[in-house]
């Protein structure tokens, strides 16, 4: 039945790879059963046979999906069924996506739709990697035109060895997270997050995968070179060279003059009326063709900013090659929130808001890898009125998921850890205005608004981009870089190559490219420029309006305390029904949670209660210390004393001779039932039993002075009085 069905296998960092195909999704244009390890991604690519009307781009779409049998559980929703994508759905699906697409002809509208589904999943082998190259392998085998094919692989860094595709043990213990995508000769895509890692180490790791990625594209290629489909012809899109020679002449010079400022509404106000002056011109004589005139205008504007950066070394606002827009650093500029940040580089600005709340609040995660929860979010957003635009807000797209997963990759390697400071993080940066790089301003503004907070990280971070102009030879021949790129060099260049990192070095990477890939003196200039901007920009602008985080929270954010108690206590401080914590809650005024191994967090606006709990807490899964002072409530009134409750079950008496400084006649003359006092414990004797006195707990505590009259009793002694503090009858 399955005349087709062939097993193409390898061998990636010591464990088998293989891809079959033949046996499933036959009416596909290709596909790929992707197999590393037990991991199974279904790879799929189809293609539309005509192109899409009234669109002025390739229409391409990746699809990471999935699906939870593939770690043998069930969905948490209530439906129990898959529903729209994670975040780390959409973050792999940007992995895939970025790398292949400056591969297929910019001129082809035709429909193009990518899907990997993962369907097993082998905790030792990426399921990203094995959807990237099972991808990849049928795009290239399919009739399907495109200039692939490329590979990917992840690369890791444990005590200064490059770890190839690390096992989840790695993972765990590695200090760089790095994904690479290559073609034969070119690196095509770099995600990184990594522990401040040296630029020239990282440059060591991304030609480590580079060179793993050569050997999974010769494996791909003979693949290509059994089974490969003829590619299918395709109506082009460019539009016709003699319409475009007539109308570049007729508006270049205007065109120029439009896009020289360094203000984009200003740039934007004058190209409207060139536009309507080559539709007035040009409507009529190429009738059926006006769709394309805007797109000639797009081309036109694109060729002056490339040739002015390329042969003039000239950028649209007047700057340098290497020199920064201006830009400001700001901080507390909303009153009750519990940290603010504003950062501002040229045109573009972003306020970031950071958070804090108890750790309980972590973000559940369901997904198929083995992390449940994060305790740091970073969300990030993209309003249309920050770039002048008027439409409605329908939540996070791709992009703002995209670029709020890479501001949170570059701040989670100095957020300390839950021990250093128990809380739950959340930033959010609101794009204000956009003129190029929001997201390197993100992370910018949120280490203004963590240190703000007084979040205690460990070194500030900052994030500047990198951009490209390649000659017509392509990145063999001339190149240039540009140091912090703004819209239209982003818009018209080939690559934004985005670097965040401390003084100490590298924390996140993230490049997106419109050519087919970087050589090594690329990926080495973009290092070094992006080193000395980061640099500058901490020091000169963010370090100058706040040297160090503060070591005070907001007034408005919840003061955290923690203990350790033993798993075995945890029973006694919840109490039946949690009537104990639910006591200790309401009495303190402030939220508990208790982990299964016995972290305890207390959160709550008033230290001083936060911390009364911490010590209600450790006095139930503890015994009192003999010399402390603690508040407690009376509980009863006896002739020879009070009973106080100390902690939930933990009771102890205060015989009438301690119960004050000056001699007492009666109990009910110094204290009452529900009385909350003070009480140090004078001895717990062999059966647990707890002495206090209240006497001892002024004269520490408040200094009073003891009245001596020569009469006071002695203490009940250990061992004569039963529980309810009556003499004990003689045996």
């Amino acid at each position: 039945m399955f005349e087709n069905f062939k097993v193409y296998e390898t061998t990636i960092a010591g464990r088998p790879f293989s891809l079959e195909t033949g046996k499933m999704a036959g009416l596909a244009n290709a596909a790929f059963m992707a197999r590393y390890g037990d991991t199974s991604v279904l790879c799929t690519v189809t293609a539309s046979s005509k192109p899409r009307e009234g669109v002025d781009f390739f229409p391409l779409s990746v699809d990471f999906e999935e699906k939870m049998y593939a770690v043998g559980r069930i969905p948490g929703s209530f439906q129990r069924r898959e529903g729209k994508a994670s975040e780390k759905a959409i973050l792999s699906s940007r992995c895939i996506d970025r790398p292949i697409r400056p591969l297929f002809p910019k001129d082809m509208r035709n429909d193009c739709s990518v899907v990997a589904t993962v369907m097993s999943v082998d905790p030792d082998c990426s399921p990203e990697i094995t959807a990237a190259i099972g991808v990849s392998a049928a795009i290239a085998v399919s009739d399907i035109p495109w200039d692939g094919p490329i590979a990917s692989t992840s690369v890791g860094l444990i005590d200064g060895e490059i770890i190839i595709n690390p096992t989840l043990e790695q993972r765990a213990a590695t200090e760089l997270n790095l994904t690479v995508s290559s073609t034969a000769d070119l690196v095509a895509m770099i995600e990184a997050g990594g522990n401040e890692i040296p630029d020239d180490l990282m440059f060591d790791c991304i030609m480590a995968g580079h060179a793993v990625n050569k050997e999974i594209v010769k494996f791909i290629n003979g693949i290509v070179a059994e089974i490969g489909k003829e590619k299918f012809a395709f109506e082009s899109s460019d539009p016709d060279p003699e319409i475009m020679a007539e109308i570049e002449a007729f508006c270049i010079e205007d065109v120029k003059k439009a896009l020289d400022t360094d203000d984009k509404n200003v740039r934007d106000a004058a190209l409207l009326p060139i536009y309507d002056a080559v539709h007035a011109k040009f409507d009529e004589r190429f009738e059926g063709c006006e769709a394309k005139l805007d797109e000639i205008m797009y081309l036109v504007q694109k060729h002056v900013v490339r040739a002015w950066l390329k042969d003039e070394g000239k950028r649209v606002d007047g700057r340098g090659i290497d020199d920064i827009r201006p830009l400001d650093a700001q901080i507390d500029l909303l009153p009750r929130v519990h940290g603010s940040g504003m950062f501002t580089r040229g045109q573009t600005q972003v306020l970031s808001i950071a958070t804090l709340a108890p750790v309980s609040e972590a973000q559940k995660l369901d997904g198929l890898d083995e992390e449940v929860s994060k305790r740091y979010i970073h969300h990030y957003n993209f309003p249309s009125y920050s770039v002048g635009e008027t439409k409605p807000s329908r939540g996070p797209g791709r992009r703002e998921i995209g670029h709020g997963a890479l501001a949170e990759r570059a701040l989670l390697p100095v957020i300390p850890s839950v021990e250093e400071f128990p809380y739950a993080i959340r930033v959010v940066s609101e794009v204000l205005s956009s003129n190029g790089s929001t997201s390197q301003g993100s992370i910018c503004g949120s280490t203004l608004a963590l240190m703000a907070a007084g979040v205690p990280i460990k070194a500030p971070v900052a994030g500047i981009s990198c951009g490209l102009i390649t000659g017509d030879e392509g990145v063999y021949g001339d190149f240039m870089t540009m140091v912090d790129i703004q819209g239209l060099e982003d818009f018209y260049g080939d690559m934004d190559f985005k670097v965040a990192g401390t003084h100490k070095g590298i924390t996140a990477i993230q490049m997106d490219l419109k050519v087919h890939g970087l050589t090594p003196e690329i990926i080495k200039e973009a290092f070094a420029k992006t080193n000395k901007a980061r640099k500058y920009i901490l020091d000169d602008v963010m370090l100058k309006c706040i040297p160090e985080y503060r070591n005070e929270l907001s007034p408005y954010a919840p003061k955290m305390l923690t203990t350790v108690i033993s798993p075995d206590k945890i029973g006694d401080v919840i109490g039946k029904q949690g009537k104990v914590i639910q006591s200790i809650q309401e009495q303190c005024e402030c939220t508990i949670n208790i982990e299964e191994d016995g972290h305890v967090f207390v959160a709550g606006l008033d230290l001083e209660k936060a911390q009364a709990a911490i010590d209600i807490v450790n006095l139930i899964a503890n015994d009192p210390e003999i010399g402390a002072v603690y508040s407690g409530k009376v509980t009863r009134l006896m002739t020879f004393g009070a009973f106080v409750e100390i902690a939930p079950g933990k009771e102890g008496l205060v015989h009438i001779s301690k119960l004050d400084v000056k001699r007492v006649e009666k109990v009910e003359d110094v204290v009452a039932v529900g009385d909350q006092v003070i009480v140090k414990v004078t001895e717990i004797d062999d059966q647990g039993r707890i002495n206090l006195s209240r006497r001892d707990a002024l004269v520490e505590v408040n200094g009073a002075v003891v009245e001596d009259d020569g009469e006071d009793e002695a203490p009940r002694k250990s061992g004569n009085r039963d529980r309810r503090g009556f003499k004990k009858r003689d045996k």
